[in-house]
């Protein structure tokens, strides 16, 4: 008698993952669980390295489970499907982002908010809903629910397209929710990395007015003439931050470090929006004052749903948008985390997981 899918034998895997507090990666084995009736499987191919992948590591943000195998810009190639899946089939272009699984009970989940689900199953550093432990990108292979996994079109480059799955989706979901992303508005853009310069993507294919406010003068040609901010501002430059006082209906800060949120509410237009993205792991002074003064709000937003980030990456297809990436080998890794840390990549480092990662 033939088994079922939940009776299959686990699948080996392999990847490099992190084993202590030094965050140093190194090759790992470990199993995926066999593809359930649900389930889709796919061979990655590419996979993003996030600033949260390096806090996540070196237990930055506490919490981290070891060993850490992160990863969760992933993209690939459908090698098998379960039967009761509908949506994929062997051979389709895909990708998995922060979330592998939630409730699809509660309130948020009844509205495509899957991100906020307070039972949600991160792709790495979380414990699946079977008690096992999850396992992200930086690896050979993901089975994942289809619920999950996001279809990437045909016209994408799969390596540049993958850090969509997290810095875009993290931009992209505020400048929508927050009502940044109507012609005429005037935006800024705090920092100009991974998030920083997909905000500004997003933010000028909605007809958006964009201005990066960076403590880097030398971006200012990167972010006008490549990527099409329309102004540049030094946050450090008191006369130029004087000048713009008032002027902005909303600002994305996707800033993760120690930096001070008063001269940005001071950017902001009366009703206007300051909404973090960055996750500095020390906590932020927030002056109450200057928000009573305008009716101002300062906001978090934290990735986006299924449906949602389906909808982005469908976004950015027709807008022909990718991140700007260096491409890396798998042994490459623990250089770049090193490079990461001293905000050296334009803008994302993206790992050659098809053509580099070699089995141990």
């Amino acid at each position: 008698m033939a088994k079922s899918p939940e009776q299959q034998p686990p699948v080996q895997a392999f990847g490099w993952a992190a084993r202590d507090t030094s965050g140093v990666l190194t090759p790992f084995k470990f199993s995926r669980r066999a593809t359930g009736d649900k389930d889709v499987t796919f061979k990655v191919l590419y996979c993003g390295i996030c600033h949260s992948d390096l806090h996540q590591i070196k237990n930055e943000w506490g919490g981290t489970n070891y060993p850490c195998l992160p990863g969760h810009e992933i993209v690939g190639v459908v090698t098998e499907v379960g039967t009761k899946v509908k949506k994929f089939k062997v051979g389709d272009r895909v990708g998995v982002g922060g979330i592998v699984w939630s409730c699809h009970t509660c309130e948020d989940c009844s509205n495509n908010l899957e991100n906020y689900c307070p039972k949600l199953v991160l792709t790495y550093n979380s414990t699946y809903y079977d008690g096992t432990p999850t396992y992200g990108g930086y690896s050979d292979l993901m089975v994942v629910d289809e619920h999950f996994v996001i279809a990437i079109p045909e016209n994408l480059p799969l390596d540049a397209c993958a850090p969509l799955l997290c810095a875009g989706i993290t931009t992209y979901s505020p400048l929508r929710h927050f009502g940044l992303d109507r012609a005429g508005m005037h935006v800024g853009v705090v920092g100009l990395g991974g998030l920083g310069h997909t905000a500004v993507k997003f933010a000028k294919a909605f007809g958006v007015k964009v201005t990066v406010i960076s403590t880097s003068p030398g971006k200012k040609q990167e972010a006008t003439e490549r990527l099409g901010a329309d102004s540049f501002m030094v946050s450090r430059d008191p006369d130029q931050m004087q000048a713009a006082m008032g002027t902005m209906d909303g600002i994305i800060d996707t800033v993760s470090a120690q930096h001070p949120l008063l001269p940005l509410i001071g950017l902001l237009k009366s009703h206007g929006k300051l909404v973090m993205v960055g996750a500095p792991d020390k906590p932020l002074e927030l002056p109450v004052f200057p928000l009573l003064m305008g009716r101002k709000i300062v906001a978090g937003s934290g990735g986006g749903g299924i449906k949602e980030t389906q909808e982005m990456i469908n976004f950015a297809a027709k807008h022909n948008i990718t991140a700007d990436i260096e491409l890396i080998p798998m042994d490459y890794v623990n250089t770049a985390m090193e490079r990461l840390v001293k905000a050296d990549v334009r803008y994302r480092f993206v790992i050659d997981i098809g053509n580099t990662l070699k089995a141990v």
